[in-house]
């Protein structure tokens, strides 16, 4: 790059060199430079500076000097004015009959120092970290949460409690009833932590961050059983996936009645029927299609051996057929939560 005074200093030896006789293409050869670019330096009489973008330019005019420059920060970051952005602050200086630089100059200060954001008393978001867990046998770490079902009127609704274990994804606890209440959520872990007869044993309890959640009777009953709680990230909906899953395969089965429940009673009923389908009759996929109630009971050796037998009289029968190998029918050994990046987690669908 040719910086503005050189050009004037080449300029001038050219036009010299010119007037005592010389040619201006022979002395811009001499220059190192093109006849076209001694042209173009000299348009209308005057040198004009390099307009490539890596050239080096002398600072303009109207550049705001470091003394203006700290003027506007101490502006800024005065008691007046620290919690104020650059649109009300410039018009509040005009009526006081001050004028420092105008409101884009404020800005962009403001961007370069690193204070356009959160400025004053605003606090910068925090980073909420996830909340990752691992269940390695049933009774480890229960997730749990409550959804709302259709009542007999448009606008009336009744709240289904569950609570589902990570490991199996059995649904160890549940209820209906008309409210949501943290008192009800209470007796339902209570009821739930006796009937899996888990006492002393270290459970983590994982839930979103609704008022039933983080009421004062869950939390007083997770401190007497010694349940360690757990809770998704704010406005965060997929840190809770697996209770959301079989909210979805519960709202979705062919007799859902996706026109409401005429009572109470009937709702209770319902989710009976539906729990003891999941239970003990479907094929979840994210088990191998076992029951979460034969992975909840050991009996997953079982099954996949008598699987895998099944696979291994048809590969024998037929080897052509198997190129491949057979099936894998094994279940990972550990369920994650939120799994962080490279944990064996399993598939979340129901």
């Amino acid at each position: 790059m040719i910086g503005a005074l050189d050009r004037t200093r080449a300029v001038r030896l050219i036009k010299e060199t010119v007037d005592a006789g010389a040619r201006t293409a022979s002395a811009c050869k001499e220059m190192g430079i093109s006849m076209r670019t001694f042209q173009r330096w000299t348009q209308e009489s005057e040198v004009k500076a390099d307009g490539r973008p890596g050239a080096d330019r002398p600072p303009p005019d109207t550049k705001l000097t470091q003394q203006e420059r700290q003027a506007v920060l101490d502006t800024l970051n005065s008691p007046a004015y620290r919690s104020l952005p650059p649109s009300q602050v410039v018009p509040a200086l005009a009526d006081e009959g001050r004028y420092i630089a105008s409101e884009s100059t404020f800005y962009r200060i403001l961007r370069e120092e690193g204070q356009q954001q959160h400025r004053g008393r605003s606090q910068a978001p925090k980073n909420h970290p996830v909340s990752t867990h691992c269940a390695t046998g049933p009774n480890q770490v229960w997730c749990w949460d409550i959804t709302w079902l259709p009542g007999p009127a448009k606008g009336t609704y009744y709240y289904l409690y569950l609570i589902l274990d990570l490991f199996s994804r059995k649904v160890v606890g549940w209820e209906v009833h008309e409210q949501e209440s943290s008192k009800l959520a209470a007796h339902l872990l209570h009821r739930a932590y006796l009937r899996e007869s888990i006492g002393g044993v270290s459970l983590i309890l994982h839930s979103d961050n609704g008022s039933p959640m983080k009421g004062a009777s869950l939390v007083e009953m997770l401190y007497r059983l010694g349940v360690v709680k757990s809770h998704s990230r704010p406005r965060v909906s997929n840190d809770n996936a697996y209770v959301e899953s079989i909210f979805r395969t519960c709202k979705y089965r062919p007799d859902y009645p996706y026109r409401g429940f005429a009572t109470l009673d009937d709702a209770r009923a319902w989710v009976l029927k539906f729990v003891q389908w999941y239970n003990q009759e479907h094929k979840h996929s994210g088990l191998k299609f076992m029951t979460p109630h034969q992975r909840h009971s050991n009996q997953t050796d079982q099954v996949m051996d008598n699987r895998k037998a099944v696979y291994e009289v048809a590969r024998a029968t037929n080897p052509k057929r198997w190129t491949q190998g057979i099936r894998d029918w094994n279940l990972p050994e550990r369920v994650w939560l939120n799994p962080e990046k490279g944990c064996d987690g399993l598939v979340v669908a129901a």
